[in-house]
């Protein structure tokens, strides 16, 4: 039998002390969900497989473990940096019975890392592969690029244009995943 996850009480026992973050993380999370739904009801209409439900889920928890890092502006006070918020909110959803959603966290930094990426910029980081593979993975990791924490553009979608400026710095190869999402996800954009 399935255990089943209720996102709001996760959220709540590990940010009911910390409620400037708290709120951080539900506005952040219900907009990231939202786009990822919406994506996801478009490709089922299309004949794509897609899990609706973990996908809400998921996409709730994506950002769970920015608490244990320390990031005071989010009103997050525990210990490494920002960068690390994924493998530690895989920590926790892992502790708390949920591997998929805990892959989920890993792998939605970004358009994902690779192994020798993670190595050759010494990114404080486990030395393996935290790419998106799943449909539902990359869709969260896709919708996530979309929205900030930060306080300057907090609630506000980024234009595609923001989106591959970023990704840019980061080499070519970024952009042309995001572009390869994007084409599917929401061709009406291209």
């Amino acid at each position: 039998m399935t255990k089943k996850i209720y996102p709001a009480k996760i959220i709540k026992k590990y940010y009911s002390n910390h409620p400037q973050a708290w709120q951080i993380l539900l506005v952040h999370s219900r907009l990231v969900t939202r786009k990822a739904l919406k994506i996801g009801r478009y490709l089922r209409a299309h004949g794509d497989l897609v899990d609706l439900q973990f996908l809400a889920e998921a996409a709730m928890l994506h950002d769970i473990g920015m608490i244990m890092t320390n990031t005071p502006e989010l009103d997050c006070h525990g210990e490494g940096s920002y960068l690390q918020h994924g493998i530690r909110g895989k920590e926790i959803l892992e502790r708390e019975g949920f591997p998929r959603h805990a892959r989920v966290c890993e792998r939605h930094i970004g358009v994902g890392l690779t192994a020798k990426e993670i190595q050759q910029k010494k990114l404080p980081l486990p030395k393996r592969d935290m790419q998106p593979e799943t449909l539902e993975e990359r869709i969260i990791c896709y919708a996530d690029l979309f929205y900030s924490k930060g306080e300057k553009n907090r609630g506000r979608e980024k234009s595609l244009r923001k989106i591959r400026d970023k990704l840019k710095k980061h080499g070519k190869n970024k952009v042309k995943i995001f572009d390869q999402w994007q084409r599917k996800f929401e061709p009406e954009l291209s």
